[in-house]
């Protein structure tokens, strides 16, 4: 049976401010869980359900509480909560210039969308891109429903929260690396030379890139509407945020 400080703390980790403060954050479902155990993020207590634990095998290191589907409503950050949540500490990874040379990158300028985020982790993911760097702006990473959203992936991908503007001069005078701006007057992405490396910036999904890192942008490109090929007279205003980072890392991979 849960007690009121464990109800306490874990309802706690849902907030951005005591995620920070613990380092801890949770994760929900069991394909969540057992992505997160088997990654190097550590997993430190799971609450499940007695048909969660029957199934599934749980290192002797972690913290195991066998509770009630009801306890488990009582803790969870959804409506309709899926046999297990865990409590995992934060990883921490170090922000090189050096290791962002030669690689492709993310940076996602301004993203708020909880949905939109954990979907393009999981797009970097399943593109091989390793690191994600987010404005100080963008939706917090891991608050609970970011994690939902990368469906584990969350576990695969190095995050950092920097001031853009910042980055972007450092980066600029120490590796001048092209940064691609997804901008609606940009270069056709499929007819564009794309290199092997770079920058993918990303912007907010009603505003787009900010000011602030219009100027750092070297290539400027974008996806080509088809929409006008209709006959009805409609056209499509802009992709989703996530929609739009699938496809232009699938053409950075592809070629």
């Amino acid at each position: 049976m849960l007690s009121k400080n464990q109800i306490k703390f874990v309802n706690s980790l849902k907030q951005k401010k005591f995620i920070q403060e613990h380092g801890l954050f949770i994760a929900e479902g069991t394909k969540v869980v057992e992505e997160l155990m088997k990654s190097s993020i550590k997993v430190k207590d799971i609450y499940g359900t007695s048909d969660f634990f029957r199934k599934t095998p749980i290192d002797k290191s972690i913290n195991r509480f066998e509770i009630k589907e009801s306890e488990l409503e009582r803790i969870s950050a959804f409506a309709t909560p899926n046999e297990v949540l865990a409590v995992c500490e934060i990883p921490v990874h170090q922000l090189e210039a050096s290791f962002l040379n030669n690689k492709l990158t993310l940076v996602l300028d301004d993203i708020k969308d909880p949905g939109n985020l954990g979907t393009i982790i999981r797009i970097a993911d399943w593109f091989g891109i390793e690191t994600i760097i987010c404005s100080t702006e963008t939706v917090y990473a891991f608050s609970p429903k970011v994690v939902q959203a990368t469906m584990g992936s969350i576990a695969r991908i190095k995050l950092h929260y920097v001031d853009l503007s910042s980055f972007f001069k450092v980066q600029n005078l120490k590796f001048k690396v092209q940064s691609f701006g997804a901008l609606l007057n940009g270069e056709n992405i499929y007819s564009k030379q794309l290199p092997s490396s770079g920058f993918i910036v990303i912007g907010n999904e009603s505003k787009g890139i900010s000011e602030s890192v219009l100027p750092f942008i070297t290539d400027k490109i974008s996806i080509p509407s088809f929409s006008h090929f209709k006959t009805d007279g409609g056209e499509a205003e802009s992709l989703n945020a996530a929609i739009a980072t699938s496809i232009i890392c699938s053409e950075f991979r592809r070629r």
